[in-house]
Formats: structure tokens, sequence, C-alpha cells
């Protein structure tokens, strides 16, 4: 359960749809919303909706609360149905995904009329396209003698939202905060994933309204940390120098490749003799590791790519020939964490991004040097997971110790596998399409809410989301 205020009255209301309350809010009490217009303005009437789409609906008492959709206008209303004279309806508006909806109070508030059975609310905007907030609504109602407020599961239009990957990314977007260009507040090397997510999606599906997104968050965060999206661990730069490479290849801009060389440079000031080379995952330069080490070797190889460096080419090439040796890829093709430094041999278990980036970085590596084992090890790489069955469970992704919550950075590393095997699915001619579309038919089935927010599971059920997770489902959903 949540508490929240509208006004000066406390309620308490559950996360999903369905009986939600116990204290009544009079007429009175409710406080008036600034009208946002797009199309039209809030208030229109709903008799002059361009279409009637209800996509869920809850009960309270006898009575049916139902969300109605008109996709052409981008609006919604919201009806109660069967009920009484006094019955009670409204909406609810978010911009955050349906975390908190307390501004505004309740949206369109009717009365079912003396000699009625049934009201409609007013239409209302699903999106405030002024200041790039990305919205929910839900439709509640309230019997006029009983205290009970029941609310319907949030729903949205199908604007930004016409397909799988477009409605991902625009629930990806309801976790995005304007003020620092980061994701769900101040997440950061996550947010350089979700970031990779949405640029993917703009290339892929042509949709660029999210296309802010990538100039407010460099402009906003240029000068954090050690600037230049520098900080002290080695694998939060590789993120963000990949992020700023995907943005110079969408945008031109060359003060993003700017930035991703600069990543390089950095990340290149931690690569020394001991266990023979590699760089290190902090600078406090105690643990040497797979992750790392792989977005080194990728971000070298793609700089070199796009500039013809011979500096870069060679780096990458000098990483990938000690990573070889260090023995982080076990004999089941599985990529180990780390290595020991008092043996400078590989401990500990797989993760999925481990897998991902490795696949990412090799196949970048390909392109660059045409040499054809790179690309061989890559599939062997790939078909641990996607033939031999590892890290998946009935042929559904899963990573180790896998959580019930999207909390902390373990949600993105799924999303990184996708993305390393998305781009090798394009260098081997569709080769993974299989796999991939299992899988995301698989989330899209069992593993989403109303307006299309992914969880933890692939495999399913839905229960939570942030976005870790959200970009993760969005790197999978791009690659099909």
């Amino acid at each position: 359960m949540r508490r929240m205020i509208i006004g000066s009255v406390a309620l308490v209301v559950a996360a999903a749809g369905g009986l939600i309350a116990q204290t009544s809010v009079s007429s009175a009490e409710v406080v008036a919303a600034a009208a946002i217009c797009n199309i039209h303005c809030d208030g229109r009437d709903a008799g002059q909706a361009g279409g009637d789409r209800a996509p869920v609906s809850a009960a309270v008492h006898g009575r049916t609360v139902r969300v109605h959709v008109s996709d052409p206008d981008t609006m919604i209303w919201g009806t109660v149905e069967n009920g009484s004279p006094g019955d009670e309806v409204w909406l609810d508006r978010s911009f955050d995904g349906g975390r908190g909806w307390a501004s505004g109070g309740r949206l369109g508030l009717t009365t079912v009329a003396g000699g009625q059975r049934a009201a409609r609310s007013p239409m209302f905007n699903v999106d405030d396209w002024a200041t790039r907030g990305v919205g929910v609504l839900r439709a509640c109602a309230k019997a006029a003698d009983r205290p009970e407020i029941a609310c319907t599961p949030w729903a949205r239009s199908t604007w930004n939202a016409g397909d799988r990957g477009r409605a991902a990314a625009t629930a990806l977007m309801m976790r995005y905060d304007r003020a620092t260009g980061l994701f769900d507040g101040n997440a950061w090397w996550t947010s350089a994933n979700a970031m990779s997510a949405l640029i993917e999606n703009i290339r892929v599906s042509g949709m660029g309204s999210y296309t802010y997104a990538i100039a407010n968050t460099y402009d906003r965060q240029i000068n954090a940390a050690q600037g230049q999206f520098r900080n002290e661990y080695i694998d939060d730069t590789g993120w963000w120098g990949l992020a700023w490479l995907a943005a110079y290849d969408l945008t031109g801009d060359v003060r993003y490749l700017n930035t991703a060389r600069a990543d390089a440079e950095h990340m290149h000031g931690f690569w020394d003799g001991v266990c023979g080379g590699g760089v290190w995952w902090r600078n406090d330069r105690q643990y040497k590791n797979a992750i790392s080490n792989s977005l080194y070797i990728q971000l070298n190889a793609e700089i070199a790519q796009r500039t013809g460096s011979a500096v870069h080419r060679q780096r990458a090439e000098a990483g990938w020939a000690w990573f070889r040796g260090t023995g982080m890829i076990n004999g089941d093709n599985l990529v180990i964490d780390g290595i020991s430094l008092q043996t400078c041999r590989g401990v500990s278990g797989p993760l999925t991004y481990n897998q991902g980036v490795l696949i990412n970085a090799l196949t970048g590596l390909y392109r660059l040097t045409g040499n054809a084992e790179q690309l061989a090890t890559a599939r062997r790489l790939a078909d641990a997971v996607t033939v031999s069955g590892r890290l998946t469970q009935n042929g559904i992704l899963r990573e180790p110790g896998e959580q019930d919550n999207c909390a902390g950075d373990q949600p993105s590393w799924k999303g990184a596998f996708a993305r390393g095997l998305g781009v090798l699915n394009r260098a081997t001619g569709g080769a993974y399409t299989p796999w991939l579309r299992r899988n995301a038919d698989t989330i899209y089935a069992g593993n989403r809410n109303t307006f299309d927010a992914y969880g933890s599971h692939w495999s399913g059920p839905y229960i939570d989301t942030n976005h870790g997770c959200q970009h993760s489902a969005l790197d999978l959903l791009n690659t099909v």
C-alpha cells in the first residue's frame, strides 16, 4: 500500500487496480489542476472523442469503473456504470509511471445525476508535450453511500507507443528525470545503459520524440564527477563512452565523439603490467575483471572504426590478446567475472552482462580487423547461452541469483546481453533471431504491466519495474 495526499485529505492507495481506499473525499476538497493543452485542452467533452478504446476496468460495490482512451486525441476519460445517483468518477494522472499522482487532485470529478445509473468524466491529456511529461492515467470511482474507492490500472494512448519497442521506450521515459538527465533520479552507469537502449530504439524505430534527452543528459552531467562522464569506476566510464558513441552515430554531433575518446583515454590510464596487462575495475587498483576489459576492447574498437585511429585499434587488439590468456572464458564458453591477483587466472562465476559485452566487443573487433576467429569466438559465447542453455531457464534468459525486484545493478545486466547478441545477430545474417524473438515474445506476454513497463523475470510474472528492468526489456525488443 502507498500513502498519498490529495488536498488536505489522506487516502490509502494500492499500487494496482482494485478496491483501494477507505476514506471519502468531498468535491470541495478537490485541488484544481492546471490545464494541459496538446491537440486539445484538458476538460474536453468525451462526446467529441475521436475514438473509444477501453483497456482496463475495476469494480466497487457492483459498479464498474472504466478507462476510455481516444488514441487519435491522445486523451482519456473515465466512466462509472451500473451505479446510483451521487456516485463519483474521476481521473488520476501521473508523469512518473504511476509512482505519484497527487498533483492536481481528482481530475474531471463527475457525479451520477438523479435518475441516472452512469456518468462519464471529461477527457484529459495523457502527456504534457510542453514540458515533455510522459504520462499515464487511471479512472477511479466511489459509490455515493460507501467510503471505499476503486481505481483501474494505469493506461495511456498509443501516442509514442504504437508497437512493442516504442511502447517500452515510452515507459522507460517515464523514469527519466529531466532535471538531472538521469533515470530514476540519480542512477549513474545504469543510466548510460538506459540511454544506449533509448538511442538504439530511436535508430531502429525512427521515433525521434525522445531525442531531446540525449543533449539534456549530456549538458546536465558533462561536468559531474571527474568530467566527461569519467569517475572512479573504469567500467562506468566505458558504459558512458559507448552511449556517447551511439549518440554521435545518431546525431553527428562531434562533441559526443570527443567525450567517447576522452573516456577511452581515461580507461587506458588504468592499463598496467599487473598480471600481464588489462585495465582495473576502479581507481584503487584492487581488481581486474571481465566487464571493464570487455568494455575497453569494445570502446577502442568502435572508436577505431569511426576514426581510423591506429592507436585505438592497437589498444583493442592488445585488450583481447590479454583477455583470452587469462582464463576468464571457461571450458563451457562462459565468461568468468574476474581474475585473482594471486594466480592471475579467472575466478568466480558467470553473469549475463559479462557474456553479452564480450560478444559485442569481439563482433566490433571483427568488423575492424576482419579476423574470422574473433567472430567465431563471439558465436561460441553466444551459443553457450542460446544453444547450450546456460544462463537460461526453459530457453529464456535468467540471471544467476535473479531477484524478484528491480533494485540495484543486476536488472541492467540482461539488457547488455541482449544488446551484444543483437549486434552479433546482425553480423551473422540473423542467426540468433529465433532465440531473440522467443525471448521478446515471452516478456511481452507475461512480464509487463498495462502501459508496457517490464519487470525482472523475463519468463514472468510481472512484479516490479525500474529503469534497469525497463531498459533491459527495451534492449531485447530493439533486436527484433
